[in-house]
């Protein structure tokens, strides 16, 4: 059944929230837990749509898989069907995550080509293309990506874009190849550091992680672990761009403060102050924002899971912002809804120029992505009346208890039928 977001406007969100695991790990470590054989458990996972649908896949692929809130456990069989089915995988894309994992573990892997969010293309070339160097045979075939190797093997692996994704699948298809592996400019997201701290526990052989460079020695066999999944630096910089949108005041734990050093930067520039501590960091803004420019880029550059929010923030602004998205796109179709509600806005290219207005006004918006939901519910609360936002389940894949923690903050948003 879909369902709306009722989001009222001018309220001002103060208090305290705590982050859980993050969306972009807690999936790929799940997928990594096919690489051994018995029980892996991980801890602090979010309460997200997207991690029953993961656990869907992995059950397809003969695990059992245990959910008890916030701890998943995985029962990883002797043998793994290496044939992942189309109805659970097309529903998101972090399912193309089990690709590595089978082509390690049973010498072959048949994925289908995964769904998600329409933010743009996000071909397999170089997840492909990795897999070859280490010796796959690889090609697409009604509609699922084939994969076979007798032997992997370890090679020097140089990839165009520091793709999330495929970093993932080639150290899950390298931990268990004959060999070194070097894979070169790879992505340097947390999540990866996680991915490969879960690795190293199981008895991966892994150097270099949250570097440029990143080795892997393969082994023979690896072992089942608990690992504790690092917190998502998304949700947490959703909560501190609510902060400065709604001129409020929220202290957020859960999240290392470094993992969102820019993010937190830019929030200073237009006018909040901010406060990091070890586990987490304070958000209050006390006057009307400033107009900030900003660029996504791969880690450590400015997310672009969070350019809805500074979207958002910049459509309140006092002056002009300039915001360029590098990364997917189709990512301003968000900005189309923000227009909906009022905002100021010029698309140019990969380029937006928002004209900063000093409030916005409430109608029907719609949520196309995860991110872009989140970032009309921020809109919504310094709209003048109530704004409805369709096609919420994009937002519950990636927020858990979104509604509710807003209201904790002084928010009123209900979850209503459409």
């Amino acid at each position: 059944m879909k369902e709306r977001f009722l989001v009222s406007g001018g309220t001002r969100l103060e208090g305290v929230v705590k982050v859980d695991g993050a969306k972009n790990s807690v999936l790929k470590l799940m997928a990594a837990a096919l690489l051994a054989e018995g029980t892996t458990t991980l801890f602090n996972c979010p309460e997200i749509l997207d991690v029953p649908l993961m656990r869907d896949v992995l059950v397809g692929l003969g695990c059992s898989v245990d959910i008890d809130g916030t701890v998943v456990t995985i029962h990883t069989p002797a043998e793994v069907s290496p044939h992942a089915d189309f109805e659970a995988v097309r529903q998101f894309r972090a399912s193309v995550a089990v690709l590595g994992p089978l082509v390690a573990r049973c010498g072959e892997a048949y994925v289908a080509l995964p769904g998600g969010d329409a933010i743009g293309s996000r071909p397999l070339d170089m997840h492909q293309s990795g897999l070859e160097k280490l010796g796959a045979t690889t090609h697409i075939e009604h509609g699922a990506v084939v994969a076979r190797a007798q032997q992997l093997h370890g090679a020097d692996i140089a990839l165009d874009f520091p793709s999330v994704g495929a970093t993932e699948n080639i150290i899950t298809a390298a931990v268990l190849a004959e060999g070194r592996t070097t894979l070169s400019n790879a992505a340097r997201e947390p999540e990866i550091v996680d991915l490969c701290d879960m690795l190293r526990a199981m008895g991966a052989k892994i150097e270099g992680a949250g570097t440029s460079t990143i080795v892997i020695d393969g082994v023979q066999k690896l072992e089942p672990t608990q690992h504790t999944v690092v917190g998502d630096r998304i949700v947490a910089g959703t909560w501190a761009y609510a902060a400065a949108i709604t001129q409020g005041d929220i202290t957020v734990s859960g999240i290392a403060p470094g993992h969102l050093h820019l993010p937190l930067q830019k929030i200073k520039l237009a006018g909040a102050q901010v406060e990091t501590y070890d586990n987490g960091f304070r958000v209050r803004m006390n006057q009307r924002p400033k107009a900030v420019d900003y660029q996504t880029l791969p880690f450590p550059g400015f997310p672009t899971d969070l350019q809805p929010m500074a979207i958002a923030l910049s459509a309140v602004a006092d002056g002009v912002s300039v915001i360029t998205e590098n990364v997917f796109e189709a990512r301003f179709r968000f900005v189309d809804e923000m227009m909906r509600l009022g905002a100021d806005a010029n698309i140019d290219g990969h380029h937006v120029a928002l004209r900063g207005v000093s409030t916005l006004s409430s109608t029907d918006v719609w949520s196309s992505d995860i991110r872009a939901g989140a970032g009309l519910v921020l809109a919504g609360l310094v709209a003048e009346g109530q704004t409805t936002v369709h096609d919420v389940y994009h937002i519950d894949r990636g927020y858990p208890r979104f509604v509710e923690q807003l209201n904790e903050l002084g928010a009123k948003v209900q979850r209503a039928n459409d």
